[in-house]
């Protein structure tokens, strides 16, 4: 049977770029996350460095707007020792006509080591990651609606620190799934690691018609499918990616679909919300559940810095 070419991979199926948890093998992605957890410790030191990038150039290319992702991914290159130069895409030369490629080609030319992209259409980190040339690393910071893969990772970090394995846990996925990468993301990191139950809730409006083919349980009630859960990430309405009325207003959303104490309750005791941010309370949590003791939002943020850490000494030394 003939491989399945993956461009994500060398030819000795060690990580060259980081462009989507689709496709990752299940060694690799517990590979990230162990080295991760060697990361976590750093924060706590009082000098923040280790010198493992030190000489390397990272690139932030960010030609859409972020604010936690671009911060920690800058926080993790200075962590590794790494220069790293942030583009002003406001001042940069694409608002001048110039294309993609051609902004990647001049600063290739400054001996760029390691260009974080993030993009507003799919497919871009993919498409910088194809031009670059030989030892270059790309890592996929948000890519449109399709792969957000360095959240999906430092979320299965969050999980696994919370609940230690994967595969008898039931976790489900709340709110605009159709235009969420982090959803895409989560799901195909989750289903490689063995979960066993991984469940999206949402209005039919927001839900992708195929999503059942990715090997999750579909679910229109909230209450039903909150039932017995150990794990529930919220996510964000995305009304910037939204063409016409999908949803009545955002007090309805938060009505059905918002997530307050009294439809937690019906998820395990014990079980972990999460959110990717920017995090809209009152539209899709509620506040007392976001500060609540099973809130483990900010501890991801945490995370977010060395799982980033993480991917980046992985691509450099692959």
């Amino acid at each position: 049977m003939a491989l399945t070419f993956n461009p994500q991979l060398r030819s000795d199926g060690k990580l060259k770029h980081l462009l989507s948890t689709e496709g990752l093998p299940k060694h690799l992605i517990e590979g990230l996350l162990e080295t991760a957890d060697q990361f976590v410790s750093v924060g706590d030191r009082e000098v923040k460095k280790v010198p493992i990038l030190r000489g390397k150039s990272v690139f932030n290319l960010f030609f859409e707007n972020s604010t936690r992702t671009r911060t920690t991914f800058e926080i993790a290159a200075k962590r590794l020792s790494a220069d790293v130069i942030n583009l002003n895409i406001n001042a940069s030369s694409t608002t001048k006509g110039e294309s993609l490629l051609d902004t990647v080609d001049n600063l290739a030319a400054m001996n760029a080591d390691m260009f974080v992209v993030r993009h507003a259409e799919s497919g871009a980190a993919h498409l910088i990651a194809q031009h670059v040339k030989p030892g270059v690393a790309v890592i996929n910071a948000g890519d449109g609606r399709h792969a957000h893969p360095t959240q999906g990772l430092l979320d299965m970090y969050t999980i696994r620190h919370y609940k230690t394995a994967f595969h008898n846990l039931t976790v489900a996925i709340v709110g605009d799934v159709l235009h969420s990468r982090v959803a895409r993301s989560d799901i195909h990191a989750l289903t490689t690691l063995g979960c066993p139950d991984v469940r999206v809730i949402g209005p039919k409006t927001l839900i992708p018609t195929e999503v059942a083919r990715m090997g999750v349980s579909v679910f229109h009630d909230m209450a039903r499918g909150l039932e017995g859960c150990d794990v529930v990430i919220m996510l964000r309405l995305q009304n910037e990616r939204m063409n016409g009325a999908l949803l009545p207003s955002a007090h309805e959303f938060f009505k059905s679909y918002g997530l307050t104490t009294e439809k937690l309750a019906r998820a395990k005791p014990d079980a972990i919300v999460m959110h990717p941010g920017p995090m809209n309370r009152g539209v899709e949590i509620d506040s007392l559940v976001a500060d609540g003791r099973q809130s483990v939002i900010l501890p991801q943020v945490t995370f977010g810095i060395a799982v980033r850490m993480a991917v980046m000494a992985t691509v450099v030394g692959a």
